[in-house]
């Protein structure tokens, strides 16, 4: 399946190296200044990181999903503002493009994303439709060989960075459903777009998010995804089965940051005349993370695999996100308790992945998002008699 063992390990060595010389110094920083520092994006450019999931034919690295998790674990063990650097263009914001752009917009944008020269943006997320996306009101009605797009965004990760949005609209007013919707790659240069104030969040601070307004913004007919119209939310649909997985091996990555922060600690903290990890209720906090750990990392690799084998995906990419993200809080939470009044304390750094993983229980589809897809698919298989 791993089309070269020995590259992928390269790989992955060389990002663990990143993470520990140079991104975990700066964790702090990055949470004081709420800025990850350019020569630190330039690094990721140079690394190719921004181009793991376009094709080699477009200057990509082209990784295999199972080959994506693996970079993703490694990447993972360090604040999670860092992989959003990368997060939207190697995932949301460029895969509609590769899954279904017409080769004229592959082409054109798919190198650009590639080497970093540009950062996509995923323009989904309204205030009146997250969860509920077949419900978005922005529009976009053709005029001539353009489309008049009005509306707005919301939470939109990497807005104020972005060179380009994938952007979901409404193509059709009069089909209120999922077929009225398309996508369209829109240039953040064009007039009649303007960037709310970045949003202040509970964590990730180095990672930016906004409300992006569209006010009679004109984009070329040739700039609708695949050339055809109605096609944005089934696209849409398919990122985030793809990116679903994505973070699920994120959350591991991360979880298992906060772990090894809390073994080390627990071997390292005296009371009662011994390290605190010698206590089996402290022993018992470890080892619940450490299985629940290796479940979630066997679980994304199973889903990658299918993935990779051609098979359908969405309802494992479900579960993987919904038991991932879970499992990543209960892992922060245990690893606070773990280091008990000093897990509360900012210097320690353990509060701020608390605050961190909080939110992947609700991008790209919330834990009650997930079990709908779920449980609608277990109800389809019994009643076709597939299960």
């Amino acid at each position: 399946m791993i089309r070269d063992e020995e590259t992928i390990q390269a790989l992955v060595a060389t990002v663990e190296r990143f993470v520990a010389e140079r991104l975990r110094p700066l964790e702090a920083e990055v949470s004081e200044t709420d800025q990850i520092p350019p020569d630190v994006v330039q690094d990721m450019r140079e690394m190719g990181l921004f181009g793991l999931t376009i094709p080699e034919e477009f200057g990509g690295l082209g990784l295999t999903m199972e080959e994506e998790v693996r970079v993703m674990m490694a990447l993972g063990r360090t604040s999670p503002a860092f992989r959003s650097v990368i997060g939207t263009t190697v995932g949301i914001g460029s895969q509609g493009i590769v899954f279904d752009g017409t080769p004229e917009q592959k082409a054109q944008w798919l190198p650009k994303l590639a080497t970093g020269e540009i950062i996509a943006s995923f323009a989904l997320t309204e205030p009146g439709a997250g969860s509920d996306a077949a419900s978005l009101r922005t529009t976009a009605i053709q005029d001539g060989d353009h489309y008049i797009v009005n509306g707005s965004k919301r939470y939109i990760t990497n807005a104020p960075q972005a060179g380009v949005f994938t952007l979901m609209a409404r193509t059709n007013p009069a089909d209120k459903g999922a077929g009225g919707v398309s996508a369209f790659i829109l240039d953040a240069k064009t007039p009649g777009i303007s960037l709310g104030k970045p949003d202040k969040k509970m964590g990730q601070r180095g990672a930016h998010t906004c409300d992006v307004i569209f006010d009679n913004v004109r984009v070329p007919a040739a700039n609708l995804i695949g050339g055809r119209e109605g096609q944005g939310f089934k696209m849409a649909m398919r990122v985030l089965d793809k990116g679903r997985i994505h973070i699920a091996a994120v959350c591991v990555g991360v979880a298992r940051r906060m772990l090894a922060d809390a073994l080390a600690y627990a071997a390292e903290r005296q009371q009662f005349g011994q390290a605190i990890g010698d206590f089996q209720l402290v022993q018992a906090m470890l080892a619940d993370s450490e299985t629940e750990l290796y479940a979630a990392e066997c679980m994304v690799m199973d889903a990658a695999r299918r993935r990779d084998d051609g098979r359908p995906v969405s309802t494992e990419a479900a579960c993987c996100k919904l038991f991932a993200s879970e499992m990543c809080g209960r892992v922060a939470d245990r690893a606070v308790q773990i280091f008990g009044g000093a897990g509360y304390m900012a210097e320690y750094g353990i509060e701020r992945f608390y605050r961190d993983v909080r939110i992947l229980r609700l991008y790209e589809g919330t834990t009650q998002i997930q079990q709908m897809v779920i449980g609608r698919e277990l109800q389809r298989m019994a009643k076709a008699g597939e299960i």
